[in-house]
């Protein structure tokens, strides 16, 4: 049986993950991740001038969009067949109507694109509230680690679609790093705090799974 979502409080942050359905591929492609980052980017905003559209990708932190922003993204990461965000929620509702129409959104470019029919992703999304300082720096680490922990690349340096590249560079475009980095004396130290964790990281995947496994 499926564990009810923690309520979600504005200005506090959690955790949101999801993946297949069937435990399929979601990201096919680096065209799709791009999609699903852009998707992200445009719903972000509240009361967008139109529905987003494959076809007229905006670039992400070109242009100044219009609206107020339902969450803030800290942090990333898409994996073949699952994705993780560290979200604060800023207006009420915020994380499920942003959930909601980047699901939908995605789910309608991903079946038109791959001709099939039907849900994407795995029922309703798992969220976790972040309780402390220590766990938003702990988790940041370990959604930072995916990569790494599920052996698609050997350097994390050379996986794109994360933020883990805005955090080295403390730049965010996508993400907010600010909150995680003031906790270290720069996006160097930050890098060296991931790496240092791979095996840690590798132990929390287990649990993830075993609870995808239990909720699913």
């Amino acid at each position: 049986m499926a564990q009810p979502q923690p309520p979600f409080a504005d200005g506090e942050h959690y955790h949101i993950y999801n993946r297949g359905v069937e435990k399929r591929l979601v990201f096919e492609d680096q065209r799709d991740c791009r999609r699903f980052l852009e998707t992200l980017d445009y719903y972000r905003l509240k009361k967008q001038p139109s529905r987003f559209s494959f076809r007229k990708r905006p670039v992400i932190a070109k242009k100044t969009k219009p609206g107020k922003p339902l969450v803030e993204i800290l942090c990333y990461c898409l994996m073949p067949n699952h994705f993780h965000l560290l979200i604060k929620q800023l207006q009420d509702n915020g994380i499920t109507d942003f959930i909601s129409l980047v699901s939908n959104s995605y789910t309608k470019y991903f079946n038109t694109k791959y001709k099939r029919v039907g849900p994407l992703f795995q029922g309703t999304f798992r969220a976790v509230r972040i309780e402390n300082d220590e766990h938003l720096i702990h988790l940041s680490r370990y959604i930072h680690l995916n990569p790494l922990i599920d052996y698609v690349v050997k350097d994390l340096k050379r996986f794109p679609f994360s933020s883990y590249h805005e955090y080295v560079k403390e730049q965010g475009l996508l993400t907010n790093p600010r909150e995680v980095l003031s906790h270290f004396k720069s996006g160097k130290d930050y890098a060296k705090f991931v790496l240092d964790q791979e095996d840690y990281g590798r132990s929390l995947k287990n649990i993830e799974r075993s609870l995808l496994d239990i909720n699913g």
